[in-house]
């Protein structure tokens, strides 16, 4: 591999800890609220909350919901899951109240500041980019609380772009933006189809984040084959990318 003009990133679990923080503020949240919810399983209580923001949240991404409209739903049915019905309303004030205990415990994986750093000392001149699915006013706030603006020159939403990822419209958008090759350029996130193959497919190295290895679910076995096919790096940790991109 040929040292790479550009690194882009996904934002959400690839640099920054967005599962820890979904888990800490939701049970943060239902234990300050008490009511039923706050003695169920802690396990449990994660588990619906990450499963219904996968729901709702790529309803929004279809089109299906509003941004606010996924929020609401996702609390709407949280709380109907615990025998609570909520007005819209209702809803949208109770979602508000959990993301104060989500915002509460932001920050970066370990490992996300330091690969940036050896990045540039390995490579002078390297971009640094994010590309996300979402909207960038509300991704805005995570980068300036956790520093992040300050590393990356530009970030492309997808909710602004028109188009999300795995669409390869998104990552030559990115490219082009740094006037860059997309043969000479690498897209890092956690997400096998999403971020890897959907960056490969567009012409740039595509690497997956895979941070929670044998502890996840295996992803379809049509997607690992794609990315063999696509030649999609698998990376347990970003300790691993400044190596990888540019061998001492």
């Amino acid at each position: 591999m040929t040292v790479p003009a550009l690194v882009l990133f996904d934002l959400d679990d690839t640099l920054f800890a967005h599962r820890a923080a979904v888990a800490d503020g939701i049970l943060g949240h239902i234990a300050a609220q008490g009511g039923r919810g706050a003695t169920a399983d802690p396990h449990a209580v994660v588990a619906l909350w990450n499963a219904l923001e996968e729901q709702h949240y790529h309803a929004y991404l279809a089109g299906d919901l509003d941004f606010a409209g996924q929020r609401s739903a996702r609390a709407r049915d949280f709380a109907a899951a615990h025998g609570v019905t909520l007005t819209d309303a209702e809803a949208g004030a109770w979602f508000e109240d959990y993301f104060v205990h989500y915002r509460a415990h932001w920050r970066l994986h370990e490992d996300a500041l330091p690969c940036l750093d050896e990045l540039a000392r390995r490579m002078p001149g390297v971009g640094f980019g994010l590309i996300t699915n979402g909207e960038l006013a509300y991704q805005s706030v995570k980068l300036a609380d956790t520093g992040l603006d300050a590393r990356v020159e530009h970030v492309v939403a997808s909710a602004e772009f028109g188009l999300s990822k795995p669409r390869p419209e998104i990552f030559l958008h990115a490219c082009a933006l740094f006037g860059a090759d997309p043969g000479a350029s690498v897209y890092v996130g956690d997400r096998l189809r999403t971020d890897a193959i959907g960056a490969a497919a567009a012409g740039l190295t595509g690497v997956w984040l895979d941070r929670v290895g044998t502890a996840g679910p295996r992803p379809p076995e049509d997607d690992l084959a794609e990315a063999r096919r696509l030649g999609v790096i698998r990376l347990t940790t970003l300790d691993a990318l400044p190596q990888l991109l540019a061998p001492r």
